[in-house]
């Protein structure tokens, strides 16, 4: 038997309830409280780049420097996009860009924009975002990302990044 001592039930207790055949008193639970800053997306994709000057800009840095180049394809309403630059700013993921890699940003607009640089460099976009590639400091494609394996972010771990980072460091 049910004892309901509030016109607001939470569903779930009521279910666990019939489910366990236990009697339950529902109360008035309060709702979740919102973080203390809640999240902004960041700027990452400028819709005024020239994608293959920036590319071209970091090849040079890139040979100067010793590193490779990460080309992230994407947009700033791209949830898995803003999670992967989350990511990408963690521990160890921050120390290993640092030390090994240059990231260029390559606004895509909706899946309708730099879709010849994309292309290029072998980026199928269609597969989802964030899409990436990586050049060596010559800008020989050494890895394309072909089945959209960055495009659920938001349900991957920082570690997937970090294993991607590793395999693909110089």
């Amino acid at each position: 038997m049910f004892h309901i001592t509030s016109k607001f039930v939470v569903p779930a207790l009521l279910a666990a309830a019939l489910v366990a055949s236990v009697p339950v008193t529902a109360q008035i639970i309060a709702p979740a409280k919102r973080p203390a800053t809640p999240y902004t997306p960041k700027h990452l994709y400028s819709d005024t780049a020239d994608p293959t000057a920036d590319i071209a800009a970091a090849l040079k840095q890139a040979k100067a420097e010793h590193k490779r180049i990460i080309l992230d394809f994407g947009g700033d309403w791209c949830g898995d996009c803003q999670v992967l630059d989350i990511y990408f700013h963690q521990d160890p993921n921050l120390q290993l860009l640092e030390k090994h890699f240059l990231v260029v940003h390559v606004w895509i607009g909706h899946e309708d924009h730099n879709l010849d640089v994309a292309e290029k460099y072998g980026v199928p976009i269609n597969k989802g975002v964030p899409a990436l590639a990586v050049l060596d400091a010559r800008g020989k494609v050494l890895y394309s990302q072909q089945t959209g394996e960055f495009e659920d972010m938001r349900h991957m771990e920082a570690a997937s990044v970090t294993d991607f980072l590793n395999r693909w460091k110089s």
